[in-house]
């Protein structure tokens, strides 16, 4: 009786599995026909962070058995235009990585926006930046838009709060200066490449898989066939390949970092990460960014996509088939 409801159990979960494959399926070939365009929001913090502190003042004189005074005085300062800043603009952009990088469109907009507009040498970039990794075309990708910033003479500052590993540190070492929080997570410099293998499931139900290739290397690890030893070498020798990729990225813009040492799949802490100078600082993006309040012009770049009910429902199916846990992707990610 047991195994009768395990094997139920079992064909439950592969048919709907089945449904939600076909789904995706569907969803993504509508959105082949075009998605619709975004809008790139751009917004002053100077006068934000001024704001914020007034708000702060005023209410503490409302407390304060002196506070008609002071208010008074307050709204004589307030009406005082404010100091003129110098003449230069930090842009403030953020990134916040999924295992496919999905951010990286809005980024593209947004690195392109700013390379039209900024005068190099004299502005500058800042980018909050929040990934565990993920795929290695789609952070590949990532990383090579913030390089177009280093190849436009635009100096990139790179925040970390909670993590920047693997793809999301392949990023931030593009930086001309990587800054972190104490606590947060840096490293994690390797490749994994993980798959189920059904082939002896369907062999004990009399199910015969049938794949040919043209070209010895087309295909090496599959999820229905039969997996030889000869695949599973080819395929780590794809992930090495991959790794010394990345370890190569890491000396053309941080040549001063000891690769062979931190390039082992850890991760640190920023403190850490700080020693072994896989990080330049001790800093979180709020101080980074207020520090630079009264020297600069910040302003918030942010290129939001407008998204259909078709790409919501493909994120919502992608989660449910488990694209974090590695179940359903074929390809190496920078985990």
């Amino acid at each position: 009786m047991l195994n009768e409801y395990l094997l139920f159990l079992a064909q439950t979960a592969t048919v709907v599995l089945a449904i939600l494959l076909v789904l995706t399926a569907v969803v993504r070939l509508r959105q082949e026909g075009g998605s619709a365009p975004g809008r790139l929001q751009v917004r002053p913090l100077n006068g934000v962070y001024r704001q914020r502190a007034q708000a702060l003042r005023r209410a503490g004189e409302q407390a304060s058995w002196r506070g008609r005074v002071r208010k008074t005085l307050r709204r004589q300062a307030s009406e005082t235009p404010p100091a003129e800043l110098p003449d230069k603009r930090i842009y403030v952009l953020e990134f916040r990585g999924d295992i496919r990088a999905r951010a990286v469109e809005g980024l593209r907009e947004e690195i392109t926006a700013v390379i039209a507009a900024a005068r190099p040498g004299q502005d500058e970039v800042i980018l909050r930046l929040e990934s565990p990794g993920g795929g290695v075309p789609a952070y590949g990708l990532a990383a090579s838009q913030l390089a177009r910033l280093r190849e436009a003479g635009i100096h990139l500052t790179v925040c970390v709060d909670r993590v920047a590993a693997s793809g999301g540190y392949l990023m931030a070492v593009v930086g001309d200066r990587i800054v972190a929080a104490p606590f947060a997570l840096i490293g994690s410099i390797g490749v994994v490449g993980s798959l189920p293998n059904f082939h002896r499931w369907l062999r004990n139900r009399d199910i015969d898989f049938e794949q040919h290739t043209a070209g010895p290397y087309k295909r090496t690890l599959t999820v229905f066939g039969e997996n030889t030893e000869a695949d599973r070498e080819r395929f780590r020798e794809d992930l090495g390949h991959i790794h010394e990729q990345f370890k190569g990225f890491l000396r053309r813009y941080r040549p001063q970092l000891d690769v062979e040492t931190v390039a082992t799949g850890e991760f640190w802490l920023a403190e850490r990460a700080l020693e072994a100078g896989l990080i330049d600082a001790l800093q979180t993006s709020d101080d980074c960014i207020m520090a630079q309040r009264e020297q600069a012009h910040l302003l918030e770049v942010d290129y939001r996509q407008r998204e259909g009910w078709s790409q919501r429902l493909t994120q919502v199916t992608e989660r449910l088939l488990g694209q974090r846990s590695g179940i359903d992707r074929l390809g190496p990610d920078l985990e």
